[in-house]
């Protein structure tokens, strides 16, 4: 399992704009979460993550610190990033330091998924 390599493809897919749902688990007890939002549960996953494409553009992920730990079909990550994305709607770019966290599973010989993902902030940057 290259948890790193798929941590790195889920980042470059968020700086693309591309469909995230392909990177979370399938079930009811992934927990995602962002810096204003929770959400339990594989379809509500999605469903942020699609609302949240269709409200931002032009993501810039400054990976800076990441760190991944795999053993067998697991693995758990940290990094530190500096986050940027523009509201589409005010035209606002937002700016932040965070600091992410989470887990992944490889599942029937694919490639690892999300089971659990956490990303803070402690102010904007």
């Amino acid at each position: 399992m290259d948890a790193e390599a798929r941590i790195r493809e889920y980042y470059d897919a968020l700086e693309a704009g591309a469909p995230l749902g392909r990177f979370l688990a399938d079930s009811s007890d992934v927990v995602k979460f962002g810096i204003s939002e929770r959400l339990v549960g594989g379809d509500a996953v999605r469903q942020g993550l699609r609302e949240q494409t269709q409200r931002t553009a032009d993501w810039d992920v400054d990976s800076r610190a990441l760190r991944v730990i795999g053993r067998d079909c697991h693995a758990w990550f940290s990094d530190k990033i500096v986050l940027s994305w523009r509201d589409v709607e005010s035209g606002t770019r937002h700016t932040f330091e965070t600091r992410w966290s989470g887990a992944l599973e490889a599942r029937d010989d694919s490639k690892p998924v999300f089971v659990g993902m956490h990303v803070s902030t402690a102010t904007p940057f």
